[in-house]
């Protein structure tokens, strides 16, 4: 285990259409987590991630399952070809249930049903209470948590940073004509651009409420462990309590409250991880941290061409 290591898993937003297949088609290992996936589910995940199509995929009810199966995968092609544990894991939103896979906190099968229901149940909340979601880039938190709370007093509706994904950039999350007043303020506040996401949730906010306690429910029918790894959850921004009452209060709650990103990655750094490693489709996170820590690595594992050079690049390091 690196004490300077740590491992990241991505959320929503990553997946495209052929994901995790040449990892499929190279790693037995990799093979195995898509079998196990489509077994557990009843439907192929796996044709969902290699062939589509694009709207299926999009879907959050496939969406969530999906990622999770491709990192999953990743990983486990990882630790077949002898690659190093990490001292610290996290997961964007999605990502968290993928962390405690990898830590020993949830069984893969486990995580997929949660998945499952996660996903099922941010839809029905969101047919619930609809809502809207948009990317909000240059601007300073501080700021627009006062233009959120301006626009929730004009339209009495609720709106929220739901994401603080790094430096100058921001999501803001609530009701569709929130959500679309705090854009019109920020733009005339300096935000240099306001990017509507193509979701119908409002996902990290309280409209997510009446998901929470149905959630709970699942939750308190999956066994947890103590995990091995320290995971840094997205609530606190701080490694979670290893006790199966506080994972369960963690994950419930994070459906109405915001993924602390920027915050989590800074505590990582302070505590000496230098290299991290995303597992999963695309390389949004790496992107991401580098923003938020330019001095840190960032690798990422998708394929076996990404896997050889993170472990290429891994040696080399501890050679040196």
């Amino acid at each position: 285990m690196s004490g300077n290591l740590a491992f990241v898993f991505p959320g929503q937003g990553s997946q495209y259409v052929g994901m995790g297949r040449v990892l499929y088609e190279v790693f037995p290992e990799a093979r195995a987590v898509f079998q196990e996936a489509d077994a557990e589910l009843g439907y192929s995940i796996s044709q969902v991630c290699f062939e589509g199509p694009e709207s299926r995929l999009n879907d959050t009810f496939y969406t969530q399952p999906a990622i999770l199966t491709v990192s999953i995968a990743a990983w486990q092609a990882w630790q077949a070809q002898g690659g190093p544990s990490p001292a610290l894991v996290a997961g964007h939103s999605l990502g968290e249930f993928t962390a405690l896979v990898t830590a020993g906190a949830l069984t893969f099968p486990d995580a997929l049903r949660l998945v499952q229901e996660r996903a099922r149940l941010m839809k029905w909340a969101g047919e619930q209470q609809p809502g809207a979601m948009a990317a909000v880039l240059g601007m300073d938190r501080a700021a627009l948590e006062e233009i959120c709370g301006e626009a929730s007093r004009e339209t009495g509706e609720i709106v929220v940073v739901a994401n603080d994904n790094c430096p100058g950039q921001l999501v803001i999350s609530g009701g569709k004509a929130a959500v679309a007043r705090a854009g019109e303020l920020a733009r005339s506040r300096g935000a240099k651009r306001v990017i509507p996401l193509a979701v119908s949730i409002a996902a990290h906010s309280p409209l997510m409420a009446p998901a929470v306690e149905p959630f709970r429910a699942a939750l308190k029918a999956i066994p947890f462990n103590s995990p091995r790894i320290p995971v840094i959850g997205n609530v606190q921004a701080r490694p979670l309590a290893g006790d199966p009452e506080a994972l369960r209060a963690e994950l419930a709650q994070q459906l109405i409250a915001p993924v602390r990103w920027t915050e989590s990655v800074r505590w990582m750094i302070e505590n000496g991880v230098r290299t991290f490693v995303e597992f999963g489709p695309r390389d949004v996170l790496s992107g991401l941290i580098r923003r938020i820590a330019p001095e840190a690595c960032t690798l990422q594992v998708e394929d076996p061409k990404t896997l050889g050079q993170a472990l290429q690049a891994l040696t080399t390091d501890f050679e040196e």
